[in-house]
């Protein structure tokens, strides 16, 4: 019988939709749309809004006001997330994202978080030897570049506007997007050609 569920996870599930749709708290409907939303997060949604603040000077502006308004502007749901906060890199600043209590993660701009952010050891490198930790993902910072390290939380979720590669004048967004990564987003890399 394929209607039957499985395991008591599937059932717990199952069992909690219910009893929120019968309390009148969420219907089914509305259950199953968060679901389709979390399920279509990912970083391409994040690598479209670096993409379009390195294009669109004044989406740029918006977006290191307001995360939240920005990814708005580009259909992507922040409904029930905690605000977005975007840390611009420059020629002398570097960001790097940690949340150093458990694993507080953009997600709807860049999807669930990957297995090394949530670890003890990141989160305990990305504070006690920041540019240690860059160097071992490639990143070696220029010397005399400022490195700030900034704690996500469950009430403020950040992600990193990196600057735009050198070589990429006249790229379309989706061109651009194509070359952001989640982990420059997160600051532990920078974004590059080829």
């Amino acid at each position: 019988m394929s209607n039957i569920l499985e395991t008591d996870g599937e059932r717990l599930l199952v069992a909690v939709r219910d009893l929120l749709a019968a309390k009148g708290l969420a219907s089914t409907q509305e259950i199953l749309e968060r679901m389709a939303i979390t399920d279509a997060a990912s970083p391409g949604q994040g690598a479209r809004m670096v993409a379009k603040a390195w294009v669109d000077p004044d989406y740029r502006e918006i977006m290191l006001a307001d995360g939240t308004v920005a990814a708005g502007a580009l259909g992507i749901p922040m409904r029930g997330a905690p605000p977005l906060g975007v840390l611009e890199n420059t020629p002398e600043l570097h960001h790097l994202v940690v949340c150093t209590l458990c694993s507080c993660y953009p997600r709807a701009v860049l999807g669930y978080p990957p297995f090394w952010y949530k670890s003890a050891a990141y989160r305990a490198r990305a504070v006690r030897d920041p540019r240690g930790l860059l160097a071992e993902w490639g990143t070696v910072l220029p010397e005399g570049m400022r490195l700030r390290i900034v704690d996500s939380t469950a009430e403020y979720r950040w992600m990193v506007l990196p600057m735009r590669p050198a070589g990429t004048e006249g790229w379309t967004e989706e061109q651009l997007a194509a070359i952001v990564r989640e982990g420059d987003m997160i600051g532990v890399t920078v974004p590059k050609l080829g």
